[in-house]
């Protein structure tokens, strides 16, 4: 009874008119930053004609990009504990304006591809930035509402994104991507410099350096080998030595980051004491796991919609537009029923429904009616909604407050890794399935169906898993009397 009615009293109070304001600032920079990453999505075809480039060549635009994050956001964990909120923000959001001021002006295909690099190391900073923040301001009673509220920048953006290129390109040289983003990307760099405040304390850390140069192979060097080795692109054997780099450097990465732990005098890159929360590693699993499915639909349907179904792109981003809407405008309700109800009400129906949706795109062939194929997407991105809130949220719950930045890049950084496993898993699956019903006398149109629907099917029983990991999510806390600067983390305290 008693924690009932912390809750419910803490869940009624507002949080402070300066905390709100940190947030929202927050909150409109993510939008921006995540809008301007799926951008590009729809208009590499178009920048292959324009620039002269090879479809290969081309790929780098979204793979640079991707790199960029995965050895960027690693490092977000030390910087938002040793600078102050204010100049992670102005760094963040100045880097990712002068990244999109110089796309806009791009002549060549080299111009534009470090205009992505710097685009990129602005956007790796953003979301760390904001759970970060969130984690500092906002009590765990109402930390549901919040991310709920996150989930609208998370997934609205990505889904508006090839829409809006799709728009753009259909009327507008592919340039005007970056010139609709600039000014919103402009004006929140100037409201931000004017308006936010320093949350928490900044910190005296001393930077690793050898911890950073680990960290460039062990997540750079992973991400890009799952990237090549779903596209096919040098042959599985660059790719998997990639991958094995990647694995070796990161198993020495995670050694040397648990020995400065133990090291008073030092300060870790990464702090894994966070995998000693169990409800946080759960959770962890289970976002990647949710994922790692998200990703590989993101590719597959619109390759089943425009070879297999002869869809447009504008019609393809058209009609996957609801689905990304209903996600990210669910995210309140979700948070308030997290806040009351806890995240399991929610993270077992959700895994259930990503199931049942990815199943059913393994049926999917030529004659399925595309109402159905509109209906099933949403139903999946609803899914996703009942999983990303409740997860993020009970997974960040139990950190105490030294470990809230580490958590936020961890979380952060296996988000991109799972992103590139689950794509390169589903792409190989679908191309070596096609193959194989190629070789066997099926049509072309028929065989590469039949490869998005196996790949599909395996998306589904990949979804199991986080079907089971959804019985075990409940909300944690840690202890009252824990405070920042505690050393070893204590059992969590379970409601």
């Amino acid at each position: 009874m008693s924690t009932t009615t912390n809750q419910e009293a803490g869940a009624s109070q507002r949080l402070p008119a300066r905390d709100r304001q940190v947030i929202a600032i927050l909150l409109v920079a993510a939008f921006v930053v995540i809008l301007n990453e799926t951008i590009m999505s729809v208009a590499l075809p178009r920048l292959m004609v324009d620039l002269d480039i090879s479809a290969r060549t081309v790929q780098w635009l979204t793979t640079a990009f991707m790199l960029t994050m995965a050895v960027v956001i690693p490092t977000t964990g030390f910087l938002l504990q040793r600078i102050s909120t204010r100049t992670v923000f102005l760094l963040a959001m100045g880097l990712f304006s002068a990244g999109t001021l110089l796309a806009s002006i791009s002549p060549g295909f080299w111009l534009l591809l470090a205009a992505r690099i710097v685009q990129a190391s602005g956007t790796a900073v953003m979301i760390p930035l904001l759970m970060t923040t969130v984690l500092t301001l906002v009590p765990v009673e109402r930390r549901g509402v919040v991310m709920g509220n996150i989930t609208i920048a998370i997934s609205v953006a990505p889904a508006i994104g090839p829409t809006l290129s799709g728009l753009v390109l259909q009327f507008l040289s592919w340039r005007f991507m970056f010139v609709l983003v600039l000014p919103i990307a402009l004006a929140s760099l100037i409201y931000g410099s004017r308006r936010l405040v320093n949350v928490g304390q900044a910190g005296h850390q001393k930077l690793d350096l050898r911890s950073v140069l680990l960290s460039i192979p062990a997540f750079g060097g992973l991400v890009y080998g799952l990237s090549q080795l779903g596209r096919g692109a040098s042959g599985p054997e660059v790719a998997l030595g990639f991958i094995a780099v990647g694995l070796v450097c990161m198993l020495i990465f995670g050694w040397r980051q648990l020995r400065l732990t133990r090291d008073e005098g030092s300060s870790p890159l990464l702090d894994l004491r966070a995998f000693s929360y169990p409800m946080y590693s759960l959770s962890l699993a289970l976002l990647c796991l949710a994922m790692l499915a998200l990703f590989g639909m993101v590719i597959l349907l619109p390759i089943y919609l425009q070879t297999v179904r002869g869809i447009g792109s504008l019609a393809t981003g058209l009609m996957m537009l609801p689905g990304g809407l209903l996600m990210g405008l669910s995210g309140p309700s979700v948070g308030k029923i997290v806040d009351r109800y806890g995240p399991r009400v929610l993270t077992i129906p959700g895994a259930a429904l990503l199931t049942f949706t990815l199943w059913q795109f393994s049926n999917a062939d030529g004659s399925t009616p595309i109402w159905m194929l509109i209906g099933l997407h949403m139903l999946l991105m609803l899914g996703l909604a009942c999983l990303f809130t409740p997860s993020f949220t009970a997974g960040l719950n139990p950190l105490p407050p030294y470990l809230y930045s580490h958590g936020s890049a961890i979380l952060g950084t296996m988000q991109q890794v799972a992103g590139a496993a689950g794509a390169a898993l589903l792409v190989a699956i679908m191309a070596s399935r096609t193959t194989t019903l190629t070789e066997a006398g099926l049509p072309e149109l028929a065989a590469l169906n039949g490869g998005i629907q196996t790949a599909f099917a395996v998306a589904a029983v990949i979804s199991m898993a986080a079907l089971v990991c959804a019985f075990f999510i409940r909300n944690t806390k840690p202890p009252m009397d824990e405070q920042s600067t505690a050393y070893e983390p204590a059992a969590e305290v379970h409601q």
